[in-house]
């Protein structure tokens, strides 16, 4: 494990575009990994706002956030567009392949998809480096969805003794949800680093 931060994508960059497959609450249901699954893109996604969360099955940092991210999935699902992404080398760590994903959201009862990054692009266009990561995004009035909070989800870390909240994600959608301008006084998300193929690392760790 790698200690490692978030990149900050800017605010205001436009969503990147993707297409990528879907794993639901429904495998997790029947728990068939194997059967052919949907897949989503920029053209499916509805006008209110988007939350990706970069996700996987095994990292502490995860594990430290689950149940929080339970309860924004109650609280927030009806009105922001929520995903998991798991971008996680499956070549380097099969322990993040989507049958434990689907034990991860059968345990934690999340309703949120997971969106399978499997070529990592869509990580790498949203300058993802850690797990957890979070990118919210909301639609602009052209239609067209743009980032305003980046970062974060609390400063709760496993050890620090600090409560997770949610606190600093929560007032962002809490802020955009409202019409509001979201503070632009936002910190890092702090987690293991994201396991890039091999030889296929952003270019960004040089």
């Amino acid at each position: 494990m790698t200690l490692t931060s978030s990149r900050m994508l800017p605010l205001g960059t436009q969503l990147p575009f993707f297409e990528l497959e879907v794993l639901s609450v429904l495998d997790a249901n029947n728990f068939q990994s194997k059967v052919p699954r949907k897949t989503i893109s920029n053209k499916s996604l509805l006008s209110k706002p988007l939350l990706l969360m970069i996700l996987c099955a095994h990292c502490p940092f995860v594990k430290h956030v689950e149940d929080e991210l339970a309860r924004l999935d109650i609280d927030y699902s009806e009105r922001v567009q929520i995903f998991g992404v798991a971008s996680n080398s499956l070549i380097t760590h099969p322990q993040d392949g989507p049958d434990y994903l689907l034990a991860q959201v059968k345990d934690k009862g999340w309703t949120f998809p997971y969106l399978l990054d499997h070529d990592q692009c869509f990580a790498k266009a949203l300058q993802a480096a850690c797990t957890p990561d979070f990118f919210l995004f909301a639609p602009s009035d052209d239609g067209v969805q743009k980032l305003c909070y980046r970062g974060q989800l609390d400063g709760s870390r496993p050890g620090n003794q600090i409560p997770v909240t949610g606190v600093d994600l929560r007032l962002a959608i809490d802020a955009v949800l409202s019409g509001e301008d979201v503070s632009t006084d936002q910190k890092s998300s702090i987690g293991c680093n994201i396991k890039w193929h091999p030889g296929k690392e952003p270019n960004w760790f040089g």
